[in-house]
Parts: structure tokens; C-alpha cells; sequence
């Protein structure tokens, strides 16, 4: 009962944070009979959340004992299907003894349930897939030998592609792989328990990274954040919309990097040298990167500045609604979380968590205070309730559309003041690009 709660809680908070959730071949999460599902782990708690919210039977979690450090701790953790088990380095925590938590996952997965493992062991905000611990093989042959083969466990490999993971109103790719079966590597399993897990566990590897972008290496991943911050734009259509084509754009500039690290590695200087001079100049001018890719017609910017400021005109009132009610919570949070915890891996769970908490008990303030003033009739009081996430929301949105026509603005301005210098920008992009991608 209190996970069924919690999910539903839960749900709306990482909904709200995060503004589009796509899954690709999520059908095959619909395994009939024992499954445990492997993925990635960037983003601590945010991992088992997302994975709770898009599969439509309960499951089962393994998590590291150090949450589990307190008899209350236990109860309300053990609740929630999550297993506790002691990891090498952090000490053992009293109550909590592996084998038992070995077999309470042999029972989930014998009574056909869901268990979701993250192979990694740790979380890390970063986009490379760290070596995988071999436990999730074990469990699984473990159990189909005691099964004689019998059971099915099938493995589900799980990659959770987060664009800004700790970024309000970002979004997330979770892509689903294809089931696998372990029956074929039991009897390697029954001459040697720790080969067979070996490999198994490389071809989870294999089959986790073709579900990521990941980067080989820190520079890297950090190189082609960079270039996908300034090749990433909504003015060229590309294959794919929203968070699915950002991820596949991703994946070529890691792709090319790649090759061209390994069969050019003279050229990576030259893109690092000309990516860092078109940041400084667009920092400099105050110019978005996509704005680039724009085709300059002065009539028809004209007319969609007129539109913008009749926008504006409309919508502030809304956004300053939106804005007086919802501040207080946004900045405690803002200021909370990073106070609460030193791990950027755990400001986006955090944020949810505490927005949970905070945005309610603000919003029943104001609607206390408004009654108090007004002697509103329930209608009333509803509709003013349920207007302040709506108008918060919006308030968010409107804030970023003032960022968006000040950019615009700017980028006339240039345009028609200093058109030559917009046409250079222009041409720097084209050519970095082209050195990249050899267009």
C-alpha cells in the first residue's frame, strides 16, 4: 500500500521536474515471469524513480545498506521493495547480512517479479558507463540453476540518457533493450560460477552501451557537451524531434570525436581551438549559438517582435501571479539542496523531494491567508488552489520565453548594425561543423 502511495507521489514530482519522459521499446519491459532490470546509474535516487514510474508492475530494488542505517530506516525502506545489501568500502550496517539479502532477491524473481539492479554499484553524473559489478549475473544464473533451468529470468537492459540531469524541465531518453536469457550460460556456470558471471556480465556491457551515449573518456564527454551546446538548434531539421533527436545529435559529435581521436588525433587541437574562440566571441556579443542557423528577413522578425510584445503585455500579469506565489518555494530549494548535500548526483532527487513538501504547504498558505482576507466560498478557494502550480509553471515558461526575445533582440540589433560580424560568426559555426562532420 505505501508504494503504491509513494509511486503516485513520486510520479508527479519527477513529471513535474522533468518535461518530457520518452521511452523507446518500452513493450519489452512487459517480460511475463521473472525479470530483473539492468541500467545505468547517473543520477541516484532519480534512477530507481524513473524506472518505477515507467514500468507498469511493481518492482523490486537492490540499494546500498548505508540508507538502511536505522531499525525505522529499515522498516519503511523494506516497504518499499527495496533490498538492502553491503558494499565493499562503506562498512557493514547492523541487520542487514548479504546472503539474506541474495535470497530475498532469489524469492522476487521466483515468484516472477521485478528486480531492478544497478550494475555499476555506484552514481556518478556523467555519461560514461563505469565497470559493471558482476552480482546481477550471479543472482540471475544463481537462481535459474537452483531452477533447473526452469525459471526463464529474463534480463532487461535499461540505458537512462539524461540531457541535464539535475536541469528543471529537462528531459530524459530511456531507451529499453531487448530481453536476454541466461539458460545458455548455465552450464559454464556449473563448472565455473565466476567465468560464466564474467561473461555474462560483458555482454550486458555490450548490450547496456548500444542503449547510451556514452563518452570514453571525462574530456571527451566534456568536448562533445560543448559542441552539442552550439550545433544543437532547432532551425535545421534534423531526423528525430525533442529529447530522441537531441540524443541521436549527441551521439554522431561523440561518434566523430571518437574516430577523429583515434585516426586523426592532430585535428582534435583545432576544434578545441576553434570551438573555444566561437564561445568567447557569442559571449561576448550575448549570442545564442542556434540563432546562427536562423535566416535574417527584417520583416518578418519585425513582425514577430510586434507579437512578442504583445505577448509580453498579456502574459506578465499572469507571470507576475505565477511569480509572487511560487518564488518563495523556488529559492528555498535553490538554496536548500546544495546545503543539504555536497553530490550533484543527489540535487535533482532532493529537489523533487522537497518541492514535494514545500510547493504544497506554500500554496495552502496562500490560499489560508486569501480565505482569511476574502471569505472565499469552496469553488472558489479550489480554483485559486489549483491555479498557483498551473500559474507557477507558467511563470517558469514565461521567464524563459524573456531570455529567448532578449536573445532576438539582440541578434536583430546585430544584424542590422554589424551585419558582417554575424555573417563571420555564421561562417565559423559552417566551418567547425564541417571539420566535425566533414560536410
Amino acid at each position: 500500500m505505501l508504494y503504491r502511495i509513494l509511486k503516485v507521489i513520486v510520479a508527479i514530482g519527477i513529471r513535474l521536474y522533468y518535461k518530457e519522459i520518452k521511452v523507446k521499446n518500452r513493450k519489452q519491459l512487459n517480460v511475463n515471469g521473472p525479470c530483473i532490470i539492468l541500467a545505468n546509474h547517473p543520477n541516484t535516487l532519480m534512477d530507481a524513480w524513473v524506472i518505477g514510474n515507467i514500468c507498469k508492475q511493481p518492482i523490486h530494488y537492490m540499494a546500498k545498506a548505508t540508507l538502511f542505517n536505522s531499525p525505522l530506516k529499515q522498516k519503511i525502506l523494506r516497504s518499499l521493495n527495496m533490498i538492502p545489501i553491503n558494499r565493499r568500502g562503506e562498512g557493514k550496517i547492523a541487520g542487514v547480512a548479504n546472503q539474506d539479502s541474495f535470497e530475498a532477491c532469489y524469492r522476487v524473481l521466483e515468484e516472477g517479479k521485478t528486480l531492478v539492479i544497478f550494475p555499476e554499484g555506484t552514481s556518478y553524473l556523467e555519461r560514461h558507463l563505469r565497470e559493471l559489478k558482476t552480482g546481477a549475473a550471479r543472482i540471475a544464473l544463481e537462481v535459474e540453476n537452483r531452477n533447473q533451468g526452469n525459471l526463464h529470468v529474463q534480463i532487461v537492459p535499461l540505458g537512462l540518457n539524461y540531457l541535464k540531469a539535475n536541469r528543471f524541465r529537462s528531459d530524459i531518453l530511456v531507451q529499453v533493450g531487448n530481453p536476454m536469457s541466461v539458460e545458455s550460460y548455465l552450464e559454464d556456470y556449473q563448472q565455473s560460477a565466476g567465468t560464466a558471471a564474467k561473461r555474462l556480465t560483458e555482454q550486458i556491457r555490450i548490450r547496456l552501451e548500444q542503449l547510451l551515449f556514452n563518452s570514453a573518456a571525462k574530456e571527451e564527454e566534456e568536448l562533445t557537451e560543448s559542441l552539442h551546446e552550439i550545433f544543437t538548434s532547432k532551425y535545421i531539421k534534423n531526423e528525430g524531434k525533442g529529447v530522441e533527436g537531441e540524443v541521436k545529435l549527441i551521439k554522431q559529435i561523440r561518434d566523430k570525436i571518437s574516430e577523429i581521436t583515434i585516426t586523426q588525433p592532430w585535428k582534435l587541437d583545432e576544434i578545441k581551438s576553434r570551438l573555444i574562440q566561437l564561445q568567447w566571441q557569442l559571449n561576448k556579443f550575448e549570442i545564442r549559438a542556434d540563432f546562427l542557423d536562423r535566416r535574417f528577413r527584417s520583416v518578418m522578425f519585425l513582425r514577430q517582435i510586434a507579437m512578442s510584445i504583445l505577448f509580453l503585455v498579456i502574459g506578465l500579469p499572469l507571470f507576475l501571479y505565477g511569480v509572487l506565489h511560487s518564488i518563495l518555494p523556488f529559492k528555498l530549494i535553490d538554496i536548500l539542496v546544495p546545503k543539504m548535500t555536497k553530490e550533484v548526483e543527489y540535487y535533482a532527487p532532493m529537489a523533487v523531494l522537497l518541492g514535494l513538501v514545500l510547493y504544497p504547504l506554500t500554496y495552502l498558505g496562500f490560499a489560508y491567508g486569501v480565505q482569511w482576507l476574502f471569505d472565499l466560498t469552496f469553488w472558489e478557494k479550489f480554483a485559486y488552489f489549483w491555479s498557483l502550480p498551473i500559474f507557477g509553471l507558467f511563470a517558469f515558461s514565461f521567464f524563459k520565453y524573456l531570455k529567448h526575445i532578449a536573445f532576438k533582440w539582440k541578434f536583430v540589433f546585430l544584424m542590422i548594425n554589424n551585419k558582417q560580424t554575424m555573417l563571420e560568426l555564421q561562417t565559423q559555426k559552417n566551418e567547425l561543423r564541417e571539420l566535425i562532420f566533414g560536410e
